[in-house]
């Protein structure tokens, strides 16, 4: 057939020979467009132009297949597909019960968003009479999470910025179409056809919350902290729904299960994609191969836009939009050295329980943050947890005259009077959130 007009661009003796690169460039960047697939909905409808970096997704995506066959032509470790997908990758920090005992050395995925998601907030300073090294606490109210979790994926606004690609390539393809140019025409087409496969195969896979269920009967209330390289924090909930946070985390569900032989398909396709690109693409008009290059380009653009939101805070917002955690349960404060923040830390985890305390011992938390083993460390815990133990709202008793200095030298009494100081600013800060609770709006109704 003909074609129905003639490029202004044409070159019997010039060839972009774009092949080659089309299946190595922007391979990095769809791969990480790709792990966005579960995050929107709709989104894997919206996959159908010519993505490039076909050789290098499916090598990685191909690992995710559990065959003798497939792990011959896609070498190396089988992948989980939480994993691949970047959705389970992280682990979180140290978590302590204040009630059950639990210690926690390392946490789940979730703990870490949770942790990473508190630099949104602005805390409210604490008393402070001098300043050393700054110290956050976020204080976080977990609702109540059902069983059965529907996961609340994101909007599909974003599909305004897919038409972009998608209109690109199908004009590049019907452009090679009426030059004739058939070559560059079939490997633009079989470029949307592998992606639009791929996305819609791997975006069809369930994205679930895995949770503990039903915690072992009579457990306390799962108050605790998480302990952060510079502050902490504090969690406040049945056990149950701490549990969500430290130990749940995301489940995909793809088709084929276990071996995962469709995710096989597509990665062959893809390789297939690659082989014949490099094959028949130098045999095509030079106008065909600039239409073929502008359709990578423009799915390289669209990729790179994909590849350059913040996963983890997609990821984030996903999580607490599906448990119900809203920043109206959470707060922070900064307090002006470690021995303010641990002393506020401590008071918070013991609010609002009886006195004499049963079933929590604060010494153990201010182990946690303040581990030094010296006289005048010990003393100083001592103090606090004689205030701690005091009915809530009496006076303090951090004035040196209340502690027994015995033993200590005079540099030693000097630092110990400056740290029970550090400790009453922390009460009076403790007081002030007391006071000043129901208009911060930190209840588990969120």
């Amino acid at each position: 057939m003909p074609p129905l007009f003639r490029p202004v661009v044409d070159s019997k003796n010039f060839s972009l020979d774009a092949s080659g690169v089309a299946g190595f460039f922007g391979g990095e960047e769809a791969i990480t467009a790709m792990a966005t697939v579960h995050l929107y909905r709709g989104r894997r409808w919206l996959g159908w132009y010519n993505s490039p970096g076909s050789y290098t997704i499916a090598k990685d995506f191909g690992r995710i297949s559990k065959s003798r066959l497939w792990g011959g032509l896609f070498p190396g470790p089988n992948h989980d597909p939480v994993v691949a997908f970047k959705l389970d990758v992280k682990t979180g920090p140290k978590y302590v019960a204040s009630r059950s005992g639990t210690v926690m050395q390392k946490t789940g995925h979730f703990a870490h968003l949770l942790v990473e998601g508190m630099d949104d907030l602005t805390p409210v300073s604490l008393p402070a009479t001098r300043t050393t090294t700054t110290s956050r606490i976020f204080i976080v109210a977990v609702p109540e999470i059902n069983e059965h979790l529907p996961l609340q994926t994101m909007s599909i606004h974003h599909a305004i910025f897919a038409s972009f690609p998608i209109l690109v390539s199908f004009s590049t393809c019907t452009l090679c179409a009426l030059c004739a140019d058939w070559y560059c025409f079939a490997m633009i087409l079989l470029g949307i056809i592998s992606s639009g496969v791929t996305c819609f195969v791997i975006g069809s896979g369930v994205l679930g919350i895995e949770i503990i269920k039903k915690p072992a009967e009579g457990s306390p209330p799962g108050d605790g902290i998480l302990l952060m390289h510079n502050g902490v924090v504090i969690l406040k909930a049945e056990e149950k729904d701490v549990n969500a946070i430290t130990k749940g985390k995301f489940s995909l569900k793809l088709k084929g299960a276990p071996e995962y032989t469709v995710i096989g398909l597509c990665s062959l396709l893809l390789e297939v994609q690659f082989l014949l690109q490099l094959l028949l693409i130098p045999q095509g008009s030079l106008f065909g191969q600039i239409m073929f290059l502008i359709s990578v380009v423009a799915s390289w653009g669209y990729n790179s836009f994909l590849a350059s939101l913040d996963k983890e805070k997609l990821q984030r917002k996903l999580f607490c939009d599906t448990i119900g955690l809203h920043q109206t349960a959470m707060l922070g404060f900064e307090a002006g050295t470690r021995a303010s923040m641990a002393a506020f830390a401590c008071f918070v985890l013991c609010e609002d329980l009886p006195r004499p305390l049963k079933g929590i011992e604060p010494m153990k938390f201010l182990l946690e943050f303040v581990p030094n083993e010296t006289l005048v460390w010990q003393k100083w815990r001592k103090q606090v947890v004689a205030q701690v133990q005091k009915e809530e709202g009496e006076m303090s008793t951090f004035q040196p005259g209340n502690v027994n200095m015995s033993g200590l030298d005079s540099t030693e009494q000097l630092l110990l009077k400056t740290l029970l100081q550090d400790a009453d600013d922390a009460h009076k800060g403790y007081m002030e959130y007391r006071n000043s609770r129901p208009s911060m709006n930190i209840s588990k109704e969120s």
